[in-house]
């Protein structure tokens, strides 16, 4: 059981000590993995970024994900019923509102570049892992050096479902039993827009200062 997000960063931080010395970049899944991630990020010396991935939903059920997209990437998973058309549109929508929070949370700061880096993302739980599968394989394109997932607790099913995916996902508790992400943590409060700009800008000052 973790106090709050910040104590289960520190855990995770001691896990991924590992790669202190690599050239690696934090990927913080927005809202909840971002005071994990700041707490990874100020440990380990990483810079910091959000990491915007959206689903890319089916036109009969958008809750059923059919690949993913962000900024500049996005993957598909063909279905003979979702024409390009559709693609095309649904792409444009979710550009849109991650732009509106790129802006939001990063400002006027530019993308880090990832090609050939370690990228470490981070959220404060995995239940299923369909989501941050989406964003492993949007990330692929920008050709990293690895791909490593850190989290305070997965299941058992997600850690084997994803590291098939990635150069290994790092989980501080891996538990028997699983009654949601939310069940590991005294103070689970939702993190709101202005908590995720408090810890990156945080992090930049320190980064700045150091």
């Amino acid at each position: 059981m973790f106090k709050d997000r910040i104590e289960a960063g520190l855990l995770l931080a001691a896990k991924l000590k590992k790669y202190q010395n690599d050239p690696a970049v934090v990927l913080a899944v927005p809202r909840g993995g971002v005071p994990v991630a700041y707490a990874v990020a100020r440990e380990l010396g990483f810079p910091i970024e959000v990491i915007l991935t959206k689903k890319v939903g089916h036109p009969m059920n958008k809750e059923y994900a059919i690949g993913a997209a962000s900024l500049t990437d996005y993957f598909i998973v063909p279905h003979e019923e979702v024409s390009e058309e559709y693609i095309q549109q649904e792409l444009k929508d979710i550009r849109t509102r991650l732009k509106e929070m790129y802006k939001r949370f990063m400002g006027d700061q530019d993308p880090e570049e990832l090609e050939g880096k370690t990228l470490i993302i981070i959220d404060d739980g995995i239940a299923t892992g369909n989501t941050i599968l989406g964003t492993v394989y949007v990330l692929r394109k920008n050709k990293p050096g690895k791909i490593i997932i850190g989290v305070p607790v997965a299941t058992q099913s997600a850690v084997r479902k994803l590291s098939k995916e990635v150069d290994e996902i790092v989980a501080v508790i891996i538990p028997e039993e699983f009654h949601g992400v939310g069940a590991f943590y005294e103070d689970f409060v939702q993190v709101s827009d202005e908590e995720v700009m408090y810890y990156l800008d945080k992090l930049r000052e320190l980064r700045k200062a150091g």
